[in-house]
């Protein structure tokens, strides 16, 4: 199934790929032929690929209980660090990024349940996701939620490739652990900043998949 944050991407490029294909078909010979139905087929099945929306199972202990924290993308752990917050936690705070490379699931979702306190749209840089500047210098969505336990805020990061960022989520709103609030395309990153006292589960190098990895408990 394609997202329906893809739609206009996804119809576009699909349509391409088609005329690609047809245009090889019916009005090319030899190795033109051959080259245009190759690429027409390559971007029609890296189109279904990338804009794909799996289905996920979200743990029914998150679901009972706040203090869960899980994956709010598919991806590869590639940061955990200490950093200063200054926008919604105000503390000293425990950073865990995740690269989400263009063969990964690319739809987001809300790492915790709560209430959304805080959000905020920063246009910035497009530095290479894994740069550890990304965090603060790329374009961005931030968004902060209340659970009963905690704060917690997540990035929706941009990189060299991801130039537009999907996200639905506003201030007021109430987020279920899981849900999906956007996507981020063509490769990017996430970061999901705790409080220090948070016990984390995973490791630099890990692969975790959105919406069923546990990430760690809020304390």
């Amino acid at each position: 199934m394609i997202t329906r944050y893809g739609y206009d991407n996804a119809f576009l490029m699909l349509g391409f790929g088609l005329a690609l294909i047809l245009l090889g078909v019916f009005l090319l010979k030899g190795v033109w032929m051959g080259l245009s139905v190759t690429l027409g087929i390559v971007t029609v099945a890296f189109t279904l690929w990338f804009f794909r929306d799996p289905e996920r199972t979200i743990p029914n202990e998150a679901l009972s209980d706040d203090s869960i924290l899980i994956a709010p993308a598919d991806g590869k752990v590639v940061q955990i660090i200490p950093v200063q917050e200054k926008d919604y936690l105000k503390s000293e705070a425990t950073q865990i990024s995740i690269f989400l490379s263009p063969l990964d699931v690319h739809v987001n979702r809300t790492p915790v349940s709560g209430f959304v306190g805080f959000f905020k749209y920063m246009p910035g840089d497009y530095l290479v996701a894994w740069h550890p500047k990304s965090s603060e210098l790329n374009e961005q969505s931030r968004i902060g939620v209340q659970t009963s336990k905690a704060k917690v805020l997540f990035k929706q990061i941009t990189g060299v490739l991801a130039r537009r960022i999907v996200c639905e989520v506003k201030e007021g709103d109430t987020l279920t652990v899981g849900e999906k609030i956007g996507m981020m395309k063509f490769g990017s990153r996430m970061d999901i900043i705790v409080p220090n006292s948070t016990a984390i589960n995973v490791k630099v190098g890990d692969r975790v998949v959105g919406g069923e990895t546990t990430l760690g408990r809020l304390q």
